[in-house]
């Protein structure tokens, strides 16, 4: 059997996955040469990797690439179709011409992230549309399923749940280039990495930061990723030199650093669906503390990975940290756990089995 992987962007979801897939049948991959050339040696050796010269939205030369990719799926002749992500304008046009090769398409987000301008810039009825023209989709929990069910008015039977997949390939960067943590030093280094947009929740971590400046003189917080300035929030910040703020692109070998040398990773999201991070820290062995939206309590909590706390209560986060700040222990039994979910059931290749099963029964339901 073999299964062609299309998508635009999420390299390090990609990545992860296809691999994953790879492990169980044959995988052809075809992505941005733009965004995946200098991560080739990243991605599993089994997978068909397919560098395409694919314009960005706005470009004359979509119908060009459309063409060529058409004629890719004709001369590879897959079993299946799966777009990783329904956030390709352009693939709409061409997806007609592909049938009568199934279509599976993921989602990610059943509604967009408040102040996501990623996101906001593709117009909204193209992920709408690219769902209409898929027969099944995926996407990441039971809940998110529920929701795709009832906005899509998709069969339950043809809306398929699967877990993303532990972020394995800065750890694996870590080893190979042998990097060791920051010395102990008595420091509790918190860490929120990733887009900083406002369903991120900065504002919270900022202020149990601001809670916990005479409880906890040992915290420090780093802020890594591009997006909003955080430094609109000192004013709420209790001491402004315990902050380590990098709003910019993270380059890999220093996301690799930033998750060894943390204690915990906060995601005080005030609304999610899932969390790419949170699949990445566990792949360190880190701690987590999350909100209670989306997939994240019903993955963090079943698996051991950390603490839940209310969306939007400060004081709740606070006291989390404080709390995981205090006891190594619980840090270091939460980080095992996370380490054994990342490398186990959740690792690539368990999902990809999972993927491959989900595609023998879309193929054979056709």
């Amino acid at each position: 059997m073999k299964a062609l992987l299309l998508v635009s962007e999420l390299e390090d979801y990609t990545i992860a996955f296809a691999s994953g897939v790879a492990q169980h049948l044959d995988v052809v991959l075809a992505v941005p040469r733009r965004r995946y050339a200098h991560l080739a040696s990243s991605i599993d050796p089994a997978v068909d990797l397919h560098l395409l010269d694919w314009p960005r939205h706005r470009s004359v030369s979509n119908p060009w690439f459309l063409y060529q990719l058409t004629h890719l799926i004709r001369r590879e002749r897959p079993n299946l179709i799966h777009l990783l992500s329904n956030s390709t304008l352009w693939l709409n046009l061409a997806a007609p011409f592909w049938r009568p090769i199934p279509l599976v398409t993921t989602v990610h987000d059943v509604e967009i992230h408040p102040g996501d301008s990623d996101t906001r810039t593709l117009p909204g009825w193209a992920p709408e549309l690219m769902v209409k023209q898929s027969g099944h989709l995926v996407v990441h929990g039971e809940g998110l399923k529920r929701l795709a069910v009832d906005r899509y008015s998709k069969s339950p039977d043809c809306v398929h749940v699967l877990s993303h997949p532990s972020i394995l390939r800065y750890a694996e960067l870590a080893r190979r280039q042998k990097m060791v943590p920051r010395q102990a030093d008595g420091t509790i280094r918190v860490l929120l990495f990733g887009r900083i947009f406002a369903y991120k929740g900065l504002e919270h971590l900022v202020r149990a930061e601001a809670m916990l400046k005479d409880a906890l003189p040992n915290l420090r917080i780093t802020v890594a990723g591009r997006g909003d300035n955080p430094l609109i929030f000192q004013p709420l910040m209790g001491d402004v030199g315990r902050y380590d703020i990098r709003n910019r692109f993270i380059e890999d070998a220093e996301v690799a650093q930033l998750f060894l040398d943390t204690d915990i990773v906060v995601l005080p999201y005030t609304e999610a669906s899932q969390s790419g991070v949170l699949n990445l820290a566990a792949a360190f062995g880190k701690p987590v503390i999350v909100t209670d939206v989306g997939e994240l309590r019903g993955t963090v909590q079943p698996n051991g990975l950390g603490m839940v706390v209310s969306p939007g209560d400060a004081k709740e986060l606070a006291a989390t940290i404080r709390t995981l700040a205090d006891n190594g222990e619980l840090r270091n039994n939460f980080g095992a756990n996370a380490l054994e979910w990342a490398q186990g059931p959740n690792s690539p290749e368990r999902v990809g089995a999972q993927a491959a099963a989900v595609y023998r029964e879309v193929v054979g339901s056709c």
